[in-house]
């Protein structure tokens, strides 16, 4: 089982940012994609987006594109979600889950979830 601690949630006025973060051990991000997942009051859990093992970044969400970017840094073995501008409706809990090397908005190809991280927007 893959090893990784989420830190970062919180609460946040709208407008606001948070900075999400999944450190990992025992393996290294150079070889494991991390997915960023949401789940929601409304929705199931669906994928935020997705950092390669190649540093190809993919987003799944067309709103959260210019506002949540990721970062990875491999000497402390940890990768960075910052989410900017938030809006209410990103409120939910967000989990990092690491995949060998390859991304996909598959849910189900993720194996190793951790208890997330609860983002509250609100005033």
């Amino acid at each position: 089982q893959l090893r990784f601690v989420e830190s970062g949630g919180g609460l946040v006025q709208p407008g606001g940012s948070l900075r999400l973060s999944c450190e990992v051990s025992g393996f290294s991000l150079k070889n494991y994609a991390i997915g960023w997942f949401r789940h929601s009051p409304r929705e199931e859990r669906e994928p935020v987006s997705c950092l390669g093992a190649s540093g190809k970044s993919t987003v799944y969400f067309d709103s959260v594109k210019g506002r949540f970017t990721m970062s990875r840094d491999n000497a402390k073995n940890t990768e960075y979600l910052q989410m900017n501008n938030l809006p209410p409706d990103d409120a939910g809990v967000y989990y990092c889950v690491p995949r060998l090397i390859f991304c996909t908005d598959y849910t189900a190809n993720y194996d190793d979830w951790g208890q997330g991280m609860r983002v509250d927007v609100s005033k």
